[in-house]
């Protein structure tokens, strides 16, 4: 019998995109036959090997209100092309090619939103595109009979703002998911340093990444880590050198999940610091909270309502109160110096892991695709 045919349609370039590659996997092992669309971008790591197909369109633009538009209309007529049995947009910026297609040949569609889009500082700032996006989202979402969201604050702004309900699935890694570390050593990391850790492919303003970089002013023998990409990075690379911070803050790029894995499980502390400024970040889950469990590292984050949930569910780390880099820097050192609390949050993070890990979070996405099996 052939096989019905599902096509994935995200806007980043798929490397490093944990979620959508865990939903193409939960797809492919329903029997389904799966295409994966992103973009690729001029810097963007080659695709590792997937058992499913995966598309990544070269644009003319790489950011910007052209980037957007050309995207979505090559989208467009991709899926138009393409025949397909479910269509499945990830975030607000492919929800619009994804639904005109689905009116077009009457296509079953899933959406699946991994953050309050429209609240993001990138669109606050930006009132007049913000109001663009978000007239997109109030047009469709009402219409929408199957919608995903990443934890329960953001099912909830939605529910209460469209009255539909949205079914949550977080982000979070397989049981076996970091099973094979690298040393140091093997890394060319220090081993006679402490190592903090910031990681993410959306390191962009307001995450605190700065006051992390010039809190390292205040720190000796430690190493602050950042891994991965975002808007900001150029700024915080400009900081490094204006506060002669070279050998205490080192700059990795953007890792395959395999490979960050070992870099992860390398770090003393994982940061996940995102500022209360937005809705966006203020009812987040990060991905890098699950990423520093599965690692068995302690965590020093801010006291948002999901992140606070779970740190002080599990014991697994500490919360800074404000944004001021000394007392970032106090916290830190802190944290370091009492080695019997860091060991207890370590180990805690096993008892995590063994609650929060993907077979049991994939259960709701199976009973959805199940509908259209």
């Amino acid at each position: 019998m052939k096989k019905k045919r599902v096509i994935i349609s995200v806007i980043n370039d798929l490397v490093t995109d944990q979620r959508i590659a865990r939903t193409a996997d939960v797809l492919v092992n329903m029997g389904f036959e799966v295409i994966m669309v992103g973009r690729r971008k001029y810097d963007s790591p080659a695709m590792p090997a997937r058992v499913y197909e995966t598309i990544r369109m070269r644009l003319l633009w790489e950011k910007g209100p052209l980037f957007y538009a050309e995207y979505n209309i090559r989208l467009f007529f991709l899926l138009l092309a393409r025949p397909a049995d479910l269509l499945v947009s990830n975030d607000l910026d492919t929800l619009l090619p994804n639904y005109l297609v689905h009116k077009i040949k009457q296509t079953p569609i899933v959406y699946d939103s991994h953050e309050y889009f429209t609240a993001t500082p990138e669109l606050v700032d930006r009132p007049k595109v913000q109001r663009i996006w978000k007239r997109i989202e109030k047009t469709i979402v009402p219409k929408l009979k199957n919608c995903i969201t990443v934890n329960a604050s953001i099912a909830k702004l939605f529910e209460e703002e469209y009255n539909v309900p949205f079914k949550i699935v977080r982000n979070i890694p397989n049981r076996s998911a970091n099973s094979g570390f690298s040393s140091r050593r093997t890394l060319g990391l220090p081993e006679d340093k402490k190592i903090v850790l910031i990681q993410g492919s959306g390191i962009n303003v307001q995450r605190g990444a700065e006051e992390a970089v010039e809190a390292m002013q205040y720190i000796n023998n430690v190493l602050l880590m950042i891994i991965g990409g975002g808007d900001v990075l150029p700024l915080l690379k400009k900081m490094v050198a204006d506060l002669s911070l070279q050998q205490k803050v080192l700059f990795v790029p953007r890792q395959t999940p395999e490979n960050l894995a070992g870099y992860t499980a390398c770090a003393d502390i994982g940061l996940t610091i995102d500022k209360d400024t937005n809705i966006n970040y203020r009812f987040s889950l990060p991905n890098k909270l699950f990423d520093y469990i599965y690692a068995g590292i302690p965590i020093l984050a801010t006291p948002l309502v999901e992140l606070k949930n779970i740190i002080q569910k599990y014991e697994i780390g500490d919360f800074i109160e404000n944004h001021d880099p000394e007392y970032i820097a106090d916290k830190i050192k802190n944290m370091l110096a009492n080695e019997s609390r860091l060991a207890m949050y370590k180990a805690n993070t096993q008892k995590a892991a063994a609650e929060l890990n993907w077979e049991n979070e994939k259960k709701t996405l199976i009973e959805i695709f199940a509908q259209y099996a």
